[in-house]
């Protein structure tokens, strides 16, 4: 079946002499795929040949680099710096190929962002000049764990490029494309933007040379035009070739600027490229800014400048930057960019555009836009999604299908863990019963989505998913040996979830002090004595929000009631510092309430990604919010909460209510039980330790792919 949902977005186009059979392209992406030694192996061609399965038109394959390991940003990164790296991008190619996708070697140098190269081995960072000293430090974001793995990283030595040094630049970046085109590439994208080396010398921020590189736009573009018409020298004119550009540098004071976008554009348009992506870069030490211009949270952040920039090029432009699906197409109809690239949606389905084609938009698996996948890299680890756990690991494939040998499996817990287990099984062909003792299923990720839309989204898929796949759910319903033995199951997937107990603390057993499972059961409208007795005012709630959180539970419903009303002070005070914690913070302080954040551990974050803890926290101390770690001797009063911050001073801040959110561990007791009763069991999620979606996804996958390949 087809659908006509986005006719433009699944309309062919070309990029030079590149026919497309649709507008969507896999955005380059540095995702750490490749071997330690530069070539591309089975990991990075399974993950990319899965792109093309899913039928996007283009795969453009990111941060290849053209001087490796001069230039390096990442780990496992792609080189083409060589002859030898041709055999093995030419399997790759052709892989893709078979599946009728087209495929490009993004070109790139890393230039002063080349930390990887200097920090393995030794190399200088290359660049026009001296860069400005950083404003922030945005390792102020990092979880003490994680800075251990940046001990004993020195400075890097900077090469400020002599001219001999910009020939040799040059050379390479052909030659990259010489290869790539030996290596059955349709075509190659010149990476311009985000800091690297080409980029460095456009902006006027990072260059400030006298010589006929720096100065003038044309003179600071120099470097990049060359590189083009060097390319050109090598591959001819009718090889596809097209460059990627900064539209804006975010946070840097007399950086590149829309007017400034527009016209490189039109002088590399001149210089005979066949195609612009637009995208933007930013001051990378604040650590906000790290998702406001090329990974951004705002949806549509660079839609403006590419339509700015199309208007003044008669050449595609390729849009990207958190475009959802429906505004692509528009985009692409009002002619405001010619291809969408898609980079975290693909990595969260890369089936999303064969779905699309085929009328399938709902099951396209959201991305969420956690930061999973490039935080992952920040931290020298191959790329993986919270939502597909199945990314970077395409090189093992699927189980088979269960045919003549199906297994009757229970899953007993009905949050994202089990709902995943049991979609998968069902895909395989297993029967399944979904066993779920609340009245409905989403788990916490119910409470989670509340706090965090995006979540919800996911939350909203998984209960589709098992829906639509006629699995027996059993609502109101718990699990216990004889009701598994009267099923005849074969196996049994536990995914329980945590135990979220309230840990000891000096007045927590006052009134006003609530536990998560508090909050909880306020914000979601379930019933609870306790609750009840604390609140005085929860039927109040219920009636406001009951019909919206019935089996159904229209979140968005729940969430305007609830900034309306909840039964709560004017002051909060949140005992931990983690992703409970700190997501509740946001949805408290959104809501009108004072809130401050209390926090043991020196540093406040755990269990968000980098690059979304560096913004919330960012943003939660834009918006007024106290965060406070390395606290001790905490003390719940009647109205305020007191604590000795990290330099020994006594501090106390309002507390109408007190928030306990902490306390959540693993909990084994039920499949223990099972296990003891003779049952085969997986236990997965929280109830192994809290892993929030992103443990509750993989360990799905591991449990199915486990029950499958049984005896």
């Amino acid at each position: 079946m087809s659908s006509n949902l986005y006719p433009h977005l699944l309309s062919p186009g070309r990029i030079g002499t590149m026919e497309l059979k649709n507008r969507i392209a896999v955005t380059a992406m540095g995702v750490s795929l490749s071997e330690d030694d530069g070539t591309v192996g089975e990991r990075i061609m399974a993950y990319h040949e899965e792109q093309a399965k899913g039928g996007a038109a283009l795969i453009i394959s990111g941060v290849a680099g053209v001087a490796w390991p001069v230039g390096a940003v990442a780990m496992q990164q792609t080189a083409i710096s060589d002859d030898r790296f041709i055999p093995a991008l030419k399997v790759m190619t052709d892989r893709v190929h078979t599946h009728g996708a087209k495929i490009a070697a993004q070109l790139h140098h890393g230039g002063f962002v080349a930390g990887y190269s200097h920090a393995r081995w030794g190399h200088a960072l290359w660049g026009p000049a001296v860069p400005p000293t950083p404003k922030g430090n945005f390792t102020d974001y990092f979880l003490m764990e994680e800075l251990a793995k940046l001990a004993g990283m020195k400075a890097p030595e900077l090469n400020i490029l002599e001219k001999d040094d910009i020939a040799i630049a040059v050379r390479q970046f052909a030659d990259g494309a010489r290869r790539a085109k030996e290596a059955g590439f349709d075509g190659v994208e010149i990476h311009g933007g985000h800091g690297y080396l080409l980029s460095s010398f456009t902006s006027p921020y990072t260059n400030n040379r006298t010589d006929e590189y720096g100065g003038s736009r044309e003179n600071r573009l120099r470097l990049t035009l060359e590189v083009i018409a060097a390319i050109r020298g090598e591959v001819g004119r009718d090889y596809p070739v097209w460059i990627k550009i900064d539209s804006r540098e975010v946070g840097k004071a007399g950086g590149i600027t829309i007017e400034d976008a527009i016209a490189n554009a039109k002088m590399v348009e001149a210089a005979g490229v066949d195609a612009i992506t637009i995208t933007s870069y930013h001051d990378t030490s604040v650590g906000k800014l790290h998702s406001e211009s090329n990974i951004p949270h705002l949806e549509d952040w660079n839609l403006p400048a590419t339509a700015e920039i199309r208007k003044a090029v008669s050449i595609p432009v390729i849009g990207s930057g958190r475009i959802e699906v429906a505004t692509a197409d528009s985009a692409i109809g009002k002619g405001e960019a010619d291809f969408i690239a898609m980079g975290r949606k693909l990595l969260a389905d890369p089936h999303l555009p064969r779905k699309l084609t085929e009328g399938q938009t709902e099951q396209v698996r959201p991305c969420v836009y956690c930061y999973t996948c490039v935080s992952a890299i920040y931290m020298g680890e191959p790329t993986r999604c919270a939502v597909n756990p199945g990314l970077g690991l395409e090189f093992e494939g699927e189980p088979a299908a269960a045919g003549g040998n199906a297994k009757h499996v229970a899953v007993i817990g009905g949050g994202p863990g089990g709902m995943e287990s049991a979609r998968r099984l069902a895909a395989l062909g297993h029967k399944v019963t979904l066993l779920e003792k609340s009245d409905r299923l989403g788990g916490t990720l119910r409470f989670a989505s509340l706090a965090y839309e995006p979540n919800e989204r996911l939350l909203e898929w998984l209960r589709r998913e098992v829906k639509e796949a006629g699995i027996d759910v059993r609502l109101s319903t718990v699990a216990t040996p004889e009701l598994l033995r009267s099923l005849n199951v074969d196996a049994v997937i536990v995914a329980t979830g945590a135990t979220r107990g309230m840990p000891p603390i000096a007045g927590g057993e006052q009134d006003h002090v609530y536990s998560g499972d508090d909050m909880r059961r306020m914000m979601l409208g379930e019933s609870s004595d306790e609750l009840k007795r604390k609140t005085g005012l929860f039927t109040r709630l219920a009636t406001k929000v009951g019909a919206a959180t019935g089996a159904t539970a229209n979140l968005a419903l729940v969430r305007k009631a609830t900034h309306a009303w909840m039964p709560l002070a004017d002051t909060i005070t949140i005992i931990g510092g983690e992703l409970v914690g700190l997501e509740l913070a946001e949805f408290l302080s959104e809501r009108g309430r004072t809130v401050n954040v209390i926090e043991e551990a020196p540093r406040l974050g755990k269990g968000l990604t980098l690059v979304r803890r560096m913004r919330l926290l960012a943003e939660l101390g834009e918006h007024g919010v106290g965060l406070h770690g390395g606290v001790s001797d905490i003390a719940i009063g009647a109205d305020s909460v007191s604590f000795t911050d990290k330099a020994g001073v006594r501090q106390t801040v309002p507390g109408g209510n007190v928030i306990v959110a902490k306390g959540a561990e693993g909990d084994l007791a039920l499949a223990d039980s099972l296990r003891d009763a003779g049952f085969a069991v997986h236990a997965i999620g929280d109830a192994t330790g809290v892993g929030y979606i992103e443990g509750a996804m993989r360990g799905a996958r591991a449990a199915v792919r486990a029950v499958a390949q049984a005896a």
